[in-house]
């Protein structure tokens, strides 16, 4: 008798281990994913965006950048050539700026198409640019001219370069 009771005893003290483990075991797991979603959440958004490398240009749905590439190292004075949609034009140019790393514009010049422009599909343009008394990394816009001043009609395109 004495025996059972010992036994029911055990039993007890078991079941109550048991749960105090199971319940400890499953606060280090939730805790354990919850650093892990922190870090995982912070490795993203630490990580720059990718941008195109070198070599290859930059195209979009309304522009393709055939020259400079990319991360491309260009003069104080280069030509910017590629192709537009034609709704990106207004009298067939539109204005194209270089800012310096800070934002700052540094550059500019005027795109250029090189044949008719009233059009829904890809004109080539070119756009002769001029950087006034800077070097180093630098990006390179390209501006739907929006002759309405609108918002909702702004629109641009950048890549990355490097001025010599």
């Amino acid at each position: 008798m004495w025996y059972a009771t010992i036994l029911q005893l055990s039993r007890a003290l078991f079941q109550s281990y048991d749960e105090t483990m199971n319940t400890r075991i499953w606060m280090v797991v939730c805790i354990v994913l919850f650093v892990v979603i922190i870090v995982l959440g912070w490795i993203l958004a630490t990580t720059p965006a990718s941008t195109p490398s070198a070599g290859e240009p930059f195209v979009s749905d309304m522009v393709k950048i055939t020259s400079p590439l990319p991360n491309a190292a260009v003069a104080k004075t280069f030509t910017v050539k590629g192709y537009a949609r034609g709704r990106w034009y207004f009298e067939a140019s539109f204005p194209v700026k270089v800012n310096d790393a800070s934002g700052k514009e540094v550059g500019s010049g005027i795109a250029q198409a090189e044949s008719d422009w009233m059009t829904e599909e890809f004109v080539p343009f070119s756009a002769p640019i001029i950087v006034a008394d800077y070097s180093g990394p630098a990006t390179l816009v390209l501006l739907k001219d929006n002759p309405s001043g609108l918002p909702e009609h702004d629109d641009a395109v950048s890549i990355p370069i490097v001025i010599q």
